[in-house]
């Protein structure tokens, strides 16, 4: 039996990852339960994996898979998810190593700190095709820490899917002055573009919203070890 807030960052999780294919950050799931900190975030996905609702995939960024929801089996999740179409659009695979590989432009580094000259480069990062959704992609390889409470860590490389706007709460490329490229949370306020970041270390960034261009936002994370 679950209780009511356990009930309810599952379901959030579940339909995160079925809108995007990417886990919501902890910041994320924090502001969808109304908690206080990240510390009942935990607590809560702790429960979940104890009672088999969750399970985290090993060495991937902010990757929670759904194993089943309240009167649905492991068999139940299994079927939903090979019904989707196209295959796999929606979530990310336990394995990836031997999937199809797709040619997506690696056009610079981003910061994830404080922003960093927007370097158009013409290289091509090869990106499991069950990794990305529907839409055109890019790639960029991150520099800095300010988005590791997101699971995002320097020299990740962060997937992109190009949009020109996004929704309060989404990880998004915020291009500044037609200058600069920064990797944060968007927000709005009185007026203003707020730019988030993940760590306590850093302070939001305040911008007027005819400085702030939307390039894209997250889609997923690779990783090399």
């Amino acid at each position: 039996m679950l209780t009511s807030k356990q009930h309810e960052l599952l379901l959030f999780i579940h339909r995160r990852l079925a809108e995007t294919g990417v886990s919501p950050s902890f910041e994320e799931m924090k502001e969808a339960l109304d908690l206080k900190s990240k510390s009942g975030v935990h607590r809560l996905i702790g429960a979940l994996e104890e009672r088999q609702f969750l399970r985290r995939l090993p060495n991937r960024a902010r990757a929670l898979e759904v194993v089943r929801l309240p009167g649905a089996s492991v068999t139940d999740i299994s079927a939903a998810r090979a019904r989707r179409s196209p295959a796999g659009a929606n979530d990310f695979p336990a394995d990836t190593s031997d999937a199809p590989a797709l040619a997506v432009p690696l056009v610079g580094r981003i910061a994830a700190g404080l922003p960093i000259e927007a370097i158009e480069d013409h290289e091509q990062l090869a990106v499991p095709a069950t990794l990305l959704g529907p839409g055109d992609h890019y790639a960029l390889q991150v520099s800095g820490d300010s988005m590791i409470e997101a699971g995002i860590f320097d020299g990740d490389f962060a997937l992109i899917r190009k949009v020109d706007d996004a929704r309060d709460g989404e990880i998004v490329v915020a291009l500044i002055d037609n200058a600069e490229a920064t990797l944060k949370y968007l927000r709005r306020e009185k007026g203003m573009v707020r730019l988030d970041p993940a760590n306590s270390l850093y302070e939001p960034q305040l911008y007027l919203p005819s400085r702030v261009k939307i390039q894209g936002k997250l889609a997923g994370l690779l990783r090399r070890y």
